[in-house]
């Protein structure tokens, strides 16, 4: 089991929503000043907005430039429409049981949904 300085966020509201992922990269900026180790598991609709094709929204390039590990799940992505092969390389495409496997071996899980 890892430190208990270890979180995940699942998140599942669309990235082209930036009030709500504004507050959250809000509290990740104050989280990682106390040295916290953070993933973020983009789900349900929280995968909108991660595609290069378009305009990236600002609060998906502010939190992809915050020292946290950023994850998609790929069945989401299928079932919006979204290409696998346009999604951004800063973010880890995962499916489920990887998924199973991050949320198996870390302490602290929080839902943003």
């Amino acid at each position: 089991m890892e430190s208990n300085n270890h979180l995940v966020y699942l998140y599942g509201f669309s990235l082209r929503k930036d009030a709500q992922l504004g507050k959250l990269i809000t509290i990740l900026k104050e989280q990682i000043n106390m040295e916290a180790k953070i993933k973020i598991v983009l789900i349900h609709d929280g995968v909108i907005g991660i595609s290069k094709i378009g305009k990236t929204p600002l609060s998906l390039i502010e939190l992809l430039e915050l020292p946290v590990e950023v994850y998609a799940i790929i069945p989401d992505i299928k079932a919006r429409g979204i290409d696998i092969q346009a999604i951004n390389e800063k973010i880890y495409l995962i499916e489920y049981d990887k998924l199973v496997g991050i949320l198996a071996e870390t302490p602290k899980i929080v839902s943003w949904l």
